[in-house]
C-alpha cells in the first residue's frame, strides 16, 4: 500500500500520515532495522565504514572543522555527545581529537563496539534521554537520525532543553528528500517515489523545513550545508534505483571526486560548494549547524 504523505502544517516538511504509533515503530526496528540479519544496521555496514574511512573521516573532519570554528580556543575542552551513533565512527574520530565524546545508541552491538573503542555509551531508545542525567554537552550531533523518529519537533525542543549547553552547537543531518533532482527521475523513469521508506523513515525533510522546525524549537542557525547531489547520477542516465551494484559505483565516483578536490588544496572550494547546493535545496543530505537562542 503507497503511504499517505503530506505536509506538516506547521513546519513544512513532509511525513506519514497517520504517524505510525510507538509500538509499529518499535516493532519494525527490533525485526528489521537492529537484529543480527537486518540490511539497515549490521557488522556489513561497520566493514563498509572502515573500508571507505578515508571518505567518512572527511566527513567527521568536516564537523570538526565547523566546530572548531564556532568554539575558538575553548574547543579542546569541548565535550560531544551524539545520538544514535550506530558504530560510533564519528566519536572514534572526534575522541581521537582530543574531545570528550559519549552517546546514545538502541542497538546493543553498537554500544558494545563504541565501549570496546573506550568511548561512554548509554544503551537505551533513541528518544530516551533520561538515563544521561543531568549532564549537558557544548555539542551535541544527529546524525540522520530526525528522519526516522515519530515527534521531530518534541525531540529537538528535548535536546535544546536537557543536553545541550546555553551557548553549545546543535548538530543535525538528515536525507534532503523531494528535492528537484527527485522528482526529475523520478517523474522521468516512473520509480515510484523511491525515498518514501515508512516506518523506516516518517518524516521528509529539506533546507528551508529543517531550519524552519530548528527556529521554531528556539534554534539560532550558525551554518547550513549539504552533501554531494547523489541523485544527480540518476538525470545522467546512471538508473541505480535497485542497481546496488551501479550505486556503489556511483558513490565511488563521489568519493573520488571529494578525494581529489582535498589533495589538490581545493577543500575551502568544495565546503563552498555544498554551501551553494544548499541555498538551491540540492544535495543528498541537509546539514545544519545551530545553537540555542
Amino acid at each position: 500500500m503507497k503511504a499517505n504523505i503530506i505536509k506538516d502544517p506547521k513546519y513544512d516538511y513532509h511525513r506519514v500520515e497517520p504517524v505510525p504509533t510507538q509500538e509499529e515503530v518499535e516493532a519494525f526496528y527490533a525485526k528489521e532495522f537492529y537484529d543480527a540479519n537486518a540490511k539497515y544496521f549490521n557488522n556489513s555496514s561497520l566493514l563498509l565504514q572502515l573500508e571507505q574511512s578515508e571518505f567518512f573521516n572527511a566527513r567527521w573532519e568536516s564537523i570538526y572543522q565547523t566546530a572548531s570554528e564556532f568554539f575558538g580556543l575553548e574547543f579542546s575542552k569541548t565535550s560531544v555527545f551524539d545520538i544514535g551513533f550506530g558504530f560510533a565512527q564519528a566519536l572514534k574520530y572526534l575522541k581521537s581529537k582530543g574531545l570528550k565524546v559519549s552517546g546514545l545508541e538502541p542497538s546493543p552491538e553498537g554500544v558494545e563496539y563504541a565501549k570496546l573503542n573506550g568511548i561512554h555509551a548509554f544503551h537505551a531508545g533513541i528518544e530516551n534521554f533520561n538515563v544521561v542525567g543531568d549532564e549537558k554537552f557544548e555539542m551535541v550531533m544527529m546524525l540522520n537520525v530526525l528522519e526516522h523518529l515519530r515527534e521531530p519537533e518534541k525531540t529537538i525542543i528535548n535536546v535544546k532543553e536537557n543536553l545541550l549547553t546555553q551557548n553549545g552547537l546543535f548538530v543535525i543531518e538528515v536525507p534532503n528528500d523531494f528535492n528537484d533532482f527527485q522528482e526529475v527521475a523520478n517523474a522521468e523513469y516512473n520509480l515510484g517515489e523511491w525515498w518514501v521508506l515508512p516506518p523506516n523513515h516518517i518524516n521528509y525533510f529539506s533546507h528551508g523545513s529543517l531550519e524552519k522546525l530548528l527556529k521554531g524549537c528556539g534554534f539560532k542557525i550558525v551554518e547550513v550545508t549539504s552533501v554531494f547531489p547523489l541523485d544527480m547520477f540518476l538525470l545522467f542516465g546512471d538508473q541505480y534505483i535497485g542497481n546496488p551494484s551501479l550505486g556503489r559505483e556511483c558513490h565511488n565516483k563521489r568519493v573520488n571526486f571529494e578525494r581529489l578536490m582535498v589533495k589538490h588544496g581545493k577543500l575551502d572550494k568544495l565546503k563552498e560548494f555544498y554551501k551553494a547546493l544548499a541555498t538551491l535545496n540540492l544535495g543528498r543530505s541537509v546539514v545544519i549547524y545551530a545553537t540555542p537562542k
